[in-house]
């Protein structure tokens, strides 16, 4: 074990999507029910992974909410810092399988992130203004006795990463009920 990873069983995996690329399809799913005003539940039990539909060991619940100032209840996190929540677990995770599969230890690592966000786009005020994040700024700490420089392209192979990074296309359906 590396970091807390079983780095045989990485590299038997790796070894299997090498062999079997449609392995290493995967689709994940989360079901939103709204409730009221900025306030909704997030359900998250199954996805697509290892060529099957599979089961978490238990169903995820993940409410979201606005800050009073935005009119909301202030009873959870907002939506955008669940994408920071997710990004910032998503490199974090990346950066220690791949350190892991490449032998570098780490002791401790936490990080800071912190994302720019311009109200005038979202609420169509200036249309030059950009609706979600105009820029993330990401600090990791990092504990380990390899050089620092090793890790710093670790985070690129993260998914979440990639996506928030490069944007990824989204395709949007309504159905009236």
């Amino acid at each position: 074990m590396t970091n807390g990873v079983d780095v045989e069983a990485l590299k038997e995996t790796v070894g299997q999507i090498q062999n079997d690329p449609a392995l290493g399809k995967s689709r994940f799913r989360v079901t939103n029910k709204w409730d009221k005003g900025g306030h909704n539940t997030c359900s998250i039990g199954g996805y697509f992974a290892a060529g099957q539909e599979r089961k978490h060991n238990k169903e995820f619940n993940l409410e979201a909410d606005e800050p009073k100032e935005l009119l909301g209840t202030d009873t959870c996190a907002n939506p955008v810092e669940y994408l920071l929540t997710a990004l910032s677990s998503c490199m974090t995770t990346t950066i220690a399988y791949h350190a892991a599969a490449k032998g570098i230890e780490i002791e401790s690592m936490w990080s800071d992130f912190q994302g720019e966000l311009d109200l005038q786009g979202f609420l169509n005020l200036d249309p030059s203004v950009p609706k979600g994040y105009q820029m993330i700024d990401a600090t990791f700490h990092v504990k380990t006795a390899a050089n620092v420089d090793l890790l710093e392209d670790l985070y690129q192979f993260s998914p979440v990463y990639s996506m928030v990074s490069q944007s990824v296309p989204i395709n949007v359906t309504f159905v009236k009920e």
